[in-house]
């Protein structure tokens, strides 16, 4: 198991659920760690069933959500499932400007999320 300092990481089931250490996910050194960190989670550790549980983040930079998408179709390439839960209306409110509400499957919370895998 690798060791991650950008993210906790807990396996449900057979699917692995993912919740982000900062508060804020806005410079570029931190979204690199954080990109490489999920990136693994699908290359190397082989895992097929990604939940990105967001209760504790605040504050999302755009920066981000580049690497989420880039996450989002590394997932797709390995035959994989991207769920998205625990976002706050004012971080909502950005995947609805960019349309990224209609790439990812959002879910309300973690439960929700967990149910539709």
């Amino acid at each position: 198991m690798a060791v991650h300092r950008s993210l906790q990481v807990t396996e449900v089931g057979d699917v692995t659920v993912v919740r982000f250490v900062d508060r804020k996910i806005l410079d570029e050194v931190t979204i690199q760690e954080l990109g490489q960190e999920l990136f693994n989670l699908i290359e190397e550790e082989n895992r097929s069933k990604l939940l990105l549980n967001f209760s504790a983040v605040e504050f999302l930079s755009s920066h981000a959500l580049g690497k989420l998408i880039t996450l989002e179709k590394k997932v797709k390439a390995h035959k994989g499932k991207l769920k998205l839960s625990n976002i706050r209306p004012e971080i909502y409110e950005v995947f609805a400007i960019t349309k990224l509400n209609k790439l990812f499957d959002i879910k309300e919370d973690e439960a929700d999320a967990l149910a539709a895998f």
